[in-house]
C-alpha cells in the first residue's frame, strides 16, 4: 500500500483530507449533489473517474468520492481513502430489480452481494461472504425507515458485465449466465448492480465498514410479465432517495460514534 503521508495515486488526495465518513458513487457527476447536503461543502481534487468533494455532518469531516462503474475502480477509491483515515463508506448507486416485489423508484439496501465478480477473489477466497457492516446496514434500513420511503433490505448480485446481464443470450457463455440469473431469482435476491460484492470484500479485508444503497431504475422480471402497468414501468433515473437514504444514515453512524 503507497504511504498514507503522500498523495495517493489515482485519487490525488492524502491522509486527513477526506474525513472519516465516505459516501461512494459511481457517477462522477453525482458528487455535486451529494456534497449539498454537506454543511460546507467544497470541491476537493478531480482525477481520472474520482471526483471528491468534502464537508461536514454533524460536525465531523465527510466526503464523497466517485468510483466509475464496477469493482475495480471501486476497490482503488476504497483503498486510497481508507489510507488517507476514511473507516466508514456507503455505496450509492442504481440498481435493476429481480426479485418481483422490487419496483422502479424503490430504495434496495444490500445486506450481502452475490459475488459474480473479479476483484473479489483476489481478496478472499470465493467461499467468504460479501456481507454489509451491521451498524451500518441498521443505518440504512432506519433511514428509510423515518423517511417513509418504499424499501427492501436483502441480498443484491454484484457483476462486471452490464451486457452480460442485458444481453446474455448473445454471449458465448448464455447458458452459464442464464441458469445463475434463475438462480438468482429462485433464492430471492433483490436486484443486480456492479460494485458491492467489491467493496464489502475489501472493506472486509482492511477492517473497515461499508454498507450500500441503490434506487432501482427498473424491474425487468416485472417488465417481462407485464407486471406493470405504462406509467409504473418507466425507468427512474431520480437518485435523491438513494442519496437521502445514505446522507440520514451517515448521521446516525456519527451521533452512535459519539456516543
Amino acid at each position: 500500500m503507497l504511504s498514507t503521508h503522500t498523495e495517493q495515486y489515482h485519487i490525488k488526495a492524502s491522509e486527513g483530507q477526506t474525513g472519516g465518513y465516505c459516501i461512494l458513487p459511481g457517477d462522477p457527476g453525482r458528487c455535486e449533489k451529494i456534497a449539498k447536503y454537506f454543511d460546507n461543502p467544497r470541491h476537493l481534487v478531480t482525477n481520472r473517474e474520482y471526483n471528491i468533494w468534502v464537508g461536514e455532518l454533524c460536525g465531523k469531516p465527510v466526503s464523497v468520492c466517485s468510483t466509475g462503474i464496477g469493482g475495480p475502480s471501486a476497490a482503488i477509491a476504497m483503498e486510497e481513502l481508507v489510507a488517507c483515515g476514511t473507516h466508514t463508506f456507503i455505496r450509492v448507486g442504481t440498481c435493476g430489480g429481480i426479485n418481483l416485489k422490487v419496483q422502479a423508484g424503490d430504495v434496495v439496501i444490500a445486506t450481502g452481494a452475490v459475488r459474480q465478480d473479479g476483484t473479489s477473489r483476489e481478496y478472499a477466497p470465493i467461499e467468504f461472504p460479501a456481507v454489509s457492516d451491521p451498524e451500518v446496514l441498521i443505518a440504512l434500513m432506519q433511514a428509510a425507515d423515518a423517511q417513509g420511503l418504499r424499501s427492501h433490505a436483502g441480498v443484491v448480485q454484484a457483476k462486471d458485465s452490464f451486457y452480460g446481464q442485458h444481453s446474455p443470450n448473445r454471449m458465448p457463455i448464455a447458458g452459464e449466465l442464464n441458469a445463475k440469473w434463475e438462480a438468482w431469482k429462485r433464492l430471492g435476491v433483490l436486484a443486480s448492480e456492479m460494485e458491492s460484492g467489491a467493496l464489502f470484500t475489501v472493506a472486509a479485508s482492511l477492517g473497515v465498514r461499508a454498507g450500500a444503497c441503490f434506487s432501482v431504475v427498473w424491474n425487468q422480471e416485472r417488465a417481462n410479465l407485464g407486471m406493470d402497468s405504462e406509467d409504473e414501468s418507466a425507468e427512474q433515473h431520480d437518485t435523491d432517495r438513494a442519496i437521502r437514504t445514505a446522507i440520514e444514515a451517515l448521521k446516525i453512524l456519527i451521533q452512535k460514534d459519539a456516543q
